[in-house]
């Protein structure tokens, strides 16, 4: 079997880690903003609960969190699907990372910009939402793409819980053909393949939305 005929087998499982990357990825995305965006409006009682959060989801290790997610909850009546488990192990890790992130882009808006906006009638919600956030998801684009190869690295975890994404079809193809250096140099050339895919669309559109003559400055 040639190394073409064992990237072709491997795309059998291209999807299921695209997939997973997806989910996790956009649930790390949409939670660690709403995280943020709340630590931004300093809410009495909020933000050290958001601490203890971050704290305790950026310890955890990942697969660790999984196996609780997946085989420690239907102990106690709640069966996760294998997807589900990925987004509320995986996504939260990230959302936790992402979170930081984020909360250092907002420190990077000028706040006479915020007193401006209210100023001029707007509340404190509406500064933040028109105001703050699209300039912070711009400066947090480096970050964002930091945490999605961490994310496109974790994923292969989702073979433990029966997804068959391409490193769970690696392993199955190394069993058959007892060609683990071919087998697994081809996966690992596929996801360096998807990373660079994904980076260039980030390029794209980070390119398409930056700040005029803020890369010149």
């Amino acid at each position: 079997m040639s190394l073409f005929d064992i990237l072709i087998q491997l795309t059998h499982g291209l999807f299921y880690t695209v997939l997973v990357t997806f989910v996790c990825s956009a649930t790390g995305l949409f939670i660690g903003l709403f995280i943020a965006s709340l630590y931004r409006l300093s809410l009495p009682f909020v933000n050290p609960i958001i601490n203890v959060y971050t704290y305790i989801f950026r310890g955890v290790p990942v697969l660790v969190l999984l196996f609780l997610v997946y085989f420690g909850l239907p102990s106690i009546g709640f069966k996760v699907p294998p997807l589900m488990a990925m987004a509320l192990s995986l996504g939260l890790v990230a959302s936790a990372y992402l979170a930081e992130v984020f909360r250092g882009a907002f420190n990077s808006i000028d706040p006479t910009e915020v007193t401006a906006a209210q100023a001029m009638g707007m509340s404190r919600f509406q500064a933040l939402l028109y105001i703050e956030i699209p300039q912070m998801l711009r400066f947090s684009v480096p970050g964002m793409v930091n945490e999605f190869t961490s994310v496109l690295k974790y994923s292969p975890f989702a073979y433990t819980i029966g997804i068959p994404e391409m490193t769970k079809q690696a392993m199955t193809l190394t069993a058959n053909t007892l060609k683990g250096i071919e087998v697994y140099l081809a996966a690992g050339i596929m996801y360096f393949v998807i990373y660079r895919i994904c980076l260039f669309g980030v390029k794209v559109v980070s390119k398409h939305f930056e700040i005029p003559g803020f890369g010149s400055v």
